[in-house]
């Protein structure tokens, strides 16, 4: 099977693709100005939000699902547990394993980060006439389904 980032991408479709690209990047960025608490990084907020979304997690677990080291993965866990949004609790099975969950003050940042983002995509969204609504509607959905692949 051929990786996706290995098929040439037909002329045509060239632009299509940039556009969407540095469109969906803009968007992303702006969307991840809007936050909780202005001093956390966006590794650490991935981290609250996966812990609030999918529950406890090992550290080793918490550094593939990110995509990271473990000890890359520790430092963002202890800048989550210095303010206690996270705690770490050793795993009873095993001992050597820490599990690290979320507290409520984590749950309530994720909840307010997301509150904010919801906030300004849907004043954003209600400037746009109907149609213009319609077809970021239609757009979203195609995204999701070019993104589950």
């Amino acid at each position: 099977m051929v990786a996706a980032h290995e098929v040439p991408v037909p002329d045509e479709n060239a632009g299509t693709a940039r556009d969407l690209r540095m469109a969906t990047f803009r968007l992303s960025r702006r969307l991840r100005s809007e936050r909780g608490l202005d001093t956390m990084t966006d590794a650490q907020f991935a981290v609250l939000a996966t812990l609030k979304g999918h529950g406890p997690h090992t550290l080793g677990e918490l550094a593939e699902r990110e995509h990271v080291t473990a000890p890359s993965m520790n430092r963002t866990v202890n800048c989550l547990e210095e303010p206690g949004f996270v705690t770490r609790t050793p795993d009873e099975s095993d001992r050597r394993k820490v599990i690290i969950d979320i507290t409520p003050a984590g749950r309530t940042l994720v909840t307010e980060t997301v509150r904010r983002r919801d906030l300004w995509l849907a004043a954003v969204v209600a400037d746009l006439s109907p149609a213009q609504r319609k077809t970021l509607a239609d757009a979203a959905a195609l995204m999701s389904e070019v993104a589950a692949g």
